[in-house]
């Protein structure tokens, strides 16, 4: 081949790549043209290389001086090919006119897990009664979660085997001092509003607690609590009575009958065991009484000044009560099946 030769390959191909880059309807039409003539193993620019270097030396740098020219010049070509091609689609997309009879993709939207609807009805109802919300932590000290409630340190309560001891954050706590475990009761967020608060206290405390039970169909190592709390001059067990049907009854929507048994509690004298009655049938929901007057003055209140009442309540047994389940681990199995009927 010769100089002269080359030479009109090369304006040949220039003229046929810049044919075929404008009469491109589609960038998919576009890149079969890139490929057919800039293609890195086959297009027709890689065969004109393969022939600048059968040409004679002396004539290799005049055609490889074009060669590369029209090299650059039919990319150019091609990337303004894309540039008109892509503003194209953009304006197509821009003038489509949104059709409101065209039916709408529904988005799936979640909804709130049973307990927390659960924990949100108690919480409003208790608002209306006149008890604010109080929170604390879920890893307690033994100060916190029983020698301030009046639990002794041989009492059964704090045995190793009933509650989740950890060591790990006892060493952090500085290895000699109190051992820290999870929280057995929320009644541990009373406690710590009534070391900073004065008379009048009236609050509740809702959160997960920590039980090492075996799960079975009422029982889980993890479940929740309400507990209120009111000290005041005064407070009686009629108030107690009160607020507890005021609550059933707002729960339940309907008419609620309290029953009070007698039992015993370390932080609560006298103590009874609460049963609610709601469309003719008794269950247990929790525990409750007056507040012990050990307790008062481990937190400085004189119990010759101030009485008061506590009460805990197992929220999953209210949700359980109120929907008809008869397993307390189906909550937790997160299986949506289940879920989404609440």
């Amino acid at each position: 081949m010769t100089l002269q030769e080359f030479l009109a390959e090369l304006e040949l191909f220039a003229s046929e790549a810049n044919r075929c880059f404008q009469a491109a309807g589609d960038l998919t039409a576009l890149e079969a043209a890139r490929i057919e003539f800039l293609g890195a193993r086959s297009g027709r620019l890689k065969q004109l290389q393969k022939s600048l270097g059968q040409l004679p030396s002396v004539d290799r740098p005049q055609a490889g001086q074009r060669f590369h020219q029209v090299r650059r010049e039919v990319e150019s070509a091609f990337q303004a090919a894309q540039e008109r091609l892509a503003d194209r689609q953009k304006t197509v997309r821009s003038a489509e006119v949104f059709d409101p009879t065209i039916p709408g993709v529904r988005p799936v939207v979640g909804h709130l897990h049973p307990i927390t609807q659960t924990i949100d009805q108690l919480k409003e109802i208790m608002g209306r009664l006149g008890f604010s919300l109080a929170d604390g932590p879920e890893v307690e000290d033994e100060w916190h979660n029983f020698e301030a409630l009046n639990i002794p340190p041989d009492h059964p309560a704090r045995d190793p085997l009933d509650n989740f001891y950890l060591a790990a954050a006892s060493r952090l706590a500085g290895g000699a001092g109190p051992s820290m475990l999870l929280r057995s009761q929320t009644s541990t967020v009373q406690i710590r509003v009534m070391e900073r608060q004065k008379p009048p206290v009236r609050i509740i405390a809702v959160g997960r607690v920590y039980r090492p039970d075996t799960p079975d169909q009422t029982h889980s190592p993890m479940f929740h609590q309400i507990e209120g709390l009111l000290v005041d001059r005064r407070v009686t067990m009629a108030d107690l009575k009160s607020v507890l049907r005021m609550l059933g009854m707002s729960y339940f929507h309907g008419e609620v009958h309290i029953r009070f048994r007698p039992s015993f509690f370390p932080f609560t004298e006298p103590s009874v065991e609460i049963d609610m009655n709601w469309q003719g049938r008794w269950i247990e929901m929790g525990g409750a009484g007056m507040v012990d007057p050990n307790v008062l003055r481990a937190v400085g209140y004189d119990p010759e000044e101030v009485s008061g009442f506590a009460f805990g309540l197992g929220i999953e047994r209210l949700c359980m009560r109120q929907h008809g389940i008869d397993d307390i681990r189906e909550f937790y199995r997160n299986d949506v099946r289940f879920l989404r009927q609440f």
